[in-house]
């Protein structure tokens, strides 16, 4: 099962949704970039660097995900891969 949180400051200027699932928290691409405040380019570079040097295994790391008004599955990534280095 996956719930959907949403994290808001106080002043509401920045609302990220995260999905909780196989207890840990998983992120899209466009919700890293808003996340750390990179390009879309940086992160999916990071993203690809993790995976060919095999820091993580992207098959246990990685689940695609059906969102709302979308009609194909998005890529979601765990909190080790949100974190990773």
């Amino acid at each position: 099962m996956v719930k959907v949180v949403m994290y808001q400051t106080e002043g509401g200027q920045s609302l990220l949704e995260v999905h909780l699932g196989k207890e840990t928290v998983w992120l899209s691409q466009a919700q890293m970039v808003e996340l750390f405040q990179r390009d879309q380019s940086v992160i999916s570079r990071h993203l690809r660097n993790v995976f060919k040097e095999g820091e993580l295994d992207e098959e246990s790391n990685m689940q695609k995900m059906h969102i709302a008004n979308s009609d194909k599955p998005a890529a979601f990534y765990n909190l080790d891969v949100i974190i990773s280095r």
